[in-house]
């Protein structure tokens, strides 16, 4: 392929990504919804006209981490303390419904497994991969409606952070069955390490940033820094601590959100993701499906697939809020905000491929997950938060 073609493709993604986005907000529907249509439809499943490359997919993956830089940067880290022993409980609810859900949903379709076996862990794998929160989509959405700061943005935000933490110790977990050489308690001491790390350097990171930005405030410099910090931080926490990089980027930005400027540097990122990053990002999970090989008995698997994904986190989550003192609709939100899957469900089912625990058949299921989930998840938000005073973002 010429180098010079990934403009054709560039320029087909922003001008598509865009136009249905703003379709879809004439539907009143956000734009998140509108651009992943556009990917759909531009994919291979339907004109053709763009494939996904590894160009795009990096430039995807950019997107998502400047996407949750921006989520660190708009925390309000009083909110997240606060939220964060509920946020763990609705997480941990959050990986094992839908672990459970998964492995009897395998069985159901192909017979129970005895323990031990290796249609079991296949069965379990399955489970492991609706475990996967993907809160980009979430965040976009909130952003639209002006919710992310609330008490209820905060929760999701926090929540799946923790339930991406304890879903890529689940997966190490799965994959030692079949390669019982690595230690699961070796990554269950990497993610510690490196929230120990994040916490001690965040802290000198955070001194050094409040003085440069007390002396040369509002200045171009900061926001330049400060994505470079995310970035640093997105590739330290994959490279040494096997941490998703969606955390690290996330974390970057928690650790500069109290900073004078922080407002400044979240306008700064989301110029550049309203403008490029984003609309690869949104577009890239249309890009991925293809329906041309889907199989009857496949497309029936995957249906159901889809519904036990949704259906378990919002049981998951939705109850678990309920328990912590969440209002009815609340923990509606909090349970439907933490359905979407992205990246890190597609990350899940890469590594299955490669353990020998799922087959290439079994993707398709996962990439329609994505697209329904991703897609149905901002529209029920925004209906759940039609009736809602507006009030309510102050008052959290």
């Amino acid at each position: 392929m010429e180098a010079y073609s990934v403009f054709k493709d560039l320029a087909i993604i922003i001008v598509f990504a865009k136009f249905f986005g703003i379709l879809a907000r004439k539907c009143k529907a956000p734009q998140v919804v509108g651009e992943i249509i556009a990917g759909l439809l531009i994919g291979p499943s339907i004109l053709g006209l763009v494939e996904q490359t590894e160009f795009l997919a990096e430039m995807a993956e950019i997107g998502v981490i400047l996407l949750m830089f921006s989520a660190g940067l708009e925390t309000n880290l009083k909110d997240l303390l606060k939220t964060g022993p509920k946020a763990f409980l609705i997480a941990c609810a959050g990986v094992f419904v839908p672990l459970v859900g998964g492995a009897l949903l395998y069985m159901g379709f192909y017979g129970a497994a005895p323990w031990g076996s290796e249609a079991f862990y296949k069965a379990v794998f399955v489970g492991t991969i609706l475990t996967a929160t993907s809160v980009s989509i979430t965040v976009e959405a909130l952003k639209e409606m002006g919710k992310l700061k609330g008490k209820v943005g905060t929760t999701i935000l926090s929540a799946a952070i923790i339930d991406d933490v304890i879903g890529i110790v689940v997966l190490t977990f799965v994959i030692g069955f079949k390669k019982p050489e690595q230690s699961p308690l070796k990554v269950m001491g990497s993610t510690v390490l490196f929230f120990v790390f994040a916490f001690v350097v965040g802290i000198i990171i955070y001194k050094i940033f409040k003085k440069v930005d007390s002396r040369y405030p509002h200045t171009r410099r900061i926001p330049i820094i400060g994505f470079a910090l995310c970035l640093a931080f997105a590739y330290i926490a994959e490279k040494y601590f096997g941490i998703a990089d969606i955390t690290g980027a996330y974390v970057a930005g928690i650790i500069l959100c109290s900073i004078q400027d922080s407002n400044y540097i979240a306008e700064k990122m989301d110029t550049n993701s309203y403008m490029l990053f984003g609309p690869v990002f949104f577009a890239s999970i249309g890009l991925k499906t293809n329906i041309e090989s889907t199989t009857g008995a496949i497309l029936l698997f995957s249906a159901c697939f889809v519904l036990v994904g949704l259906v378990t986190k919002i049981i998951g989550c939705g109850l678990m809020s309920r328990l912590c003192g969440f209002k009815g609709v609340d923990s509606l939100k909090i349970g439907v905000g933490m359905m979407t899957r992205g990246e890190v469900a597609l990350i899940v089912a890469q590594k299955g491929l490669s353990a020998g625990l799922l087959t290439p058949v079994y993707f398709t299921s996962v990439i329609l997950l994505i697209i329904v989930s991703s897609i149905a998840t901002p529209i029920i938000l925004k209906i759940l938060y039609a009736k809602e005073p507006k009030q309510e973002e102050a008052q959290a």
